[in-house]
């Protein structure tokens, strides 16, 4: 291929480089074949795309779509470590030297610094050798000056057997494992800030994620849910979709108003919760329970309320926000876009019957002796025969119905 020097320049590859994944040793396979599916499913709306992939690289032939929306999406997927757009010519060193200082030329930067990586060994010049190629051909033809600490326009040249590829820049990408990699969790999401935050930590790490929540009609409205499934709406772009169930808990919930001492009330309604999400895990195939709890941010949230509630499950239950501070969390809710959909004035159900007074240091014996005051079994049972499950994706808004149950 002879590139026409009055052609435009454009920017037919996207080179993907992969982050912590690279490190995993005898994983790497597995990882890279999991990030190769994800990245194809994220992008199944750009039709045109094809696919190559290397030990440490995957590229992606634009063939006309769009590199910048492509980009777009491409930065929501885990195991990515940076991007950038390229353009790919063979590996000829006069095919490189000419595209390079056509880039150059059509940069408005007034210094540049050019890096060169070989994967291709045998490749008859060395990387320093190529560097001073390309960079003296670009200080004949323009006044652009080297400049190898701060440069305006750094060129990126990586060289393989057959062809190599020019970028300019990289795009952060968002690191973490693919998703999927880890296995699967199931995330208790309510309609509040810290939630959809540790839903977004745990596909980060890899794990797959389904969502738990739980209504109670006609105490929790329509639009409450509807907040709730917005904010799943939010974070599924990290994995595609997000399967969400809903529990309807209001006579589970009223039993134990009518049955428990207030001060309990929260920590009995935890330990039913942990009840629901662990049979529903154990039937979606999830292998932990996820959930938004930071350590003293509430009552139900001491170390003592934690341990009473915890004990009712035998599942791991991952705490991804545990040791931030509100502030931490709130900053990283706003960068996501769940901060203020999680503000909206809906109320769930672990807000709307608040005690006064709950207890902040319960005792295990006096949980057990206050569940034993009611048939809480069948209530429980009517709650899984009563999940609802709804299919989210980032493109379509999900509309709750008041009549819903």
């Amino acid at each position: 291929m002879t590139i026409e020097r009055n052609e435009p320049i454009v920017y037919n590859h996207i080179l993907v480089r992969f982050g912590e994944l690279s490190t995993k040793g005898k994983n790497k396979k597995d990882f890279i074949k999991r990030l190769y599916t994800n990245v194809k499913n994220a992008l199944k709306a750009f039709d045109k795309l094809t696919y190559e992939r290397t030990h440490d690289r995957m590229y992606i032939l634009l063939n006309g779509e769009d590199g910048e929306a492509v980009g777009a999406v491409l930065q929501n997927v885990f195991g990515i470590s940076s991007f950038s757009l390229a353009i790919r010519v063979p590996s000829q060193i006069d095919e490189i030297v000419a595209m390079g200082k056509r880039v150059a030329m059509a940069d408005e930067a007034a210094t540049f610094k050019i890096d060169t990586r070989r994967s291709d060994k045998h490749f008859p010049m060395i990387s320093d050798e190529v560097n001073r190629a390309v960079a003296g051909a670009i200080l004949k033809s323009t006044s652009k000056k080297v400049d190898v600490k701060h440069p305006q326009l750094r060129l990126q040249i990586e060289i393989h057997e057959t062809d190599t590829y020019l970028m300019k820049g990289r795009i952060q990408g968002s690191g973490g494992y693919p998703v999927g990699v880890g296995g699967k969790a199931m995330v208790m999401l309510s309609g509040g800030i810290d939630s959809p935050v540790a839903a977004y930590l745990t596909m980060k790490r890899g794990v797959a994620i389904e969502c738990i929540h739980y209504a109670s009609p006609p105490y929790t409205s329509a639009r409450a849910q509807e907040k709730v499934l917005e904010l799943a709406r939010k974070v599924s772009c990290y994995q595609g979709h997000i399967r969400v169930h809903i529990v309807p808990f209001t006579d589970l919930q009223l039993a134990i108003y009518d049955h428990c001492d207030e001060s309990y009330a929260i920590t009995i309604m935890r330990r039913m919760m942990y009840r629901i999400a662990e049979r529903l895990a154990q039937r979606q195939g999830a292998l932990a329970i996820v959930n938004g709890e930071s350590i003293g941010q509430v009552a139900s949230q001491t170390l003592e309320s934690m341990s009473v509630i915890n004990e009712v499950t035998q599942m791991p239950v991952i705490r991804p926000v545990a040791t931030m501070d509100k502030l931490e969390i709130i900053a990283l809710a706003k960068k996501l876009g769940t901060y203020e959909t999680s503000i909206l004035p809906f109320e769930d159900c672990c807000t709307i019957f608040t005690p006064k007074n709950p207890v902040t240091k319960p005792t295990l014996a006096k949980a057990q002796k206050m569940e034993q005051r009611f048939d809480y079994e069948s209530l429980l049972e009517q709650c899984m025969q009563g999940i609802t499950t709804l299919e989210i994706n980032p493109i379509e808004k999900t509309t709750a119905d008041e009549d819903y149950f």
